[in-house]
């Protein structure tokens, strides 16, 4: 199995989500959009596809021409039915590729939140034995609208949309590949560091399994037929 992942930023990479691919002996190519990789030159056409998080926004393609590449990229893979996660900024790159709007936040959300899935979102296959509030990582100021044919998984009333699908792509506004180290590098000169990484070690535990869960549906979305 070919798994393609998208990194925007050389801290926002793939984390305990890496570690799961590895250990289903999927092969992964990371390509780092950041430093110029190319996303389509030598590589066989993947079963499924990752984007990550990043802190630029989704229109800044003049600073980085990446964005207008990964925009085409991903709506073809939308088109062909691939199965794509996305993550944080991933998420608004899934919903742009697919004819959205990406916007301001009604506030900026940054710490260990709870989003609540959807009618719809119980019943889809990625939450699948999961429960129906999920502690999640949250850090972005920018939400999108859900796209057309597009379905709402799920919310909180901080940011409504949390959680989409469209055909076999997700978007997730949460962070769910996180690990104490990734937050200490996220959050090193932020006086919030302390206080964020005592929350997280007293929810790992239950963070981890839900995310190992999450993977694993990902997982069985990529090895079965539409």
């Amino acid at each position: 199995m070919n798994i393609l992942i998208l990194m925007h930023v050389a801290t926002e990479g793939p984390g305990t989500l890496l570690d799961y691919l590895e250990t289903k002996g999927a092969h992964v190519t990371i390509k780092k959009l950041f430093k110029g990789e190319n996303i389509q030159k030598s590589l066989e056409t993947p079963d499924a596809v990752i984007s990550m998080g990043g802190p630029m926004n989704v229109y800044e393609e003049e600073a980085y021409p990446f964005l207008r590449e990964e925009t085409q990229f991903l709506r073809a893979c939308i088109e062909k039915n691939t199965p794509v996660l996305g993550i944080c900024l991933g998420a608004q790159m899934i919903a742009k590729a697919a004819g959205a709007s990406i916007y301001k936040a009604p506030e900026e959300e940054t710490g260990l939140f709870t989003v609540t899935l959807t009618k719809e979102g119980k019943n889809d296959p990625i939450f699948s034995d999961l429960p129906s509030k999920i502690p999640v990582f949250q850090w972005h100021g920018e939400t999108f609208d859900i796209p057309l044919n597009g379905t709402l998984l799920a919310t909180s009333p901080t940011c409504r949309n949390q959680a989409f699908r469209i055909g076999r792509a997700y978007g997730f506004q949460f962070h769910i590949e996180i690990k104490r180290t990734i937050l200490s590098q996220w959050f090193s000169d932020d006086p919030r560091k302390e206080k964020i990484l005592k929350t997280f070690a007293k929810f790992r535990k239950n963070f981890e399994q839900n995310a190992s869960t999450l993977y694993r549906n990902f997982f069985n979305i990529i090895t079965t037929r539409p």
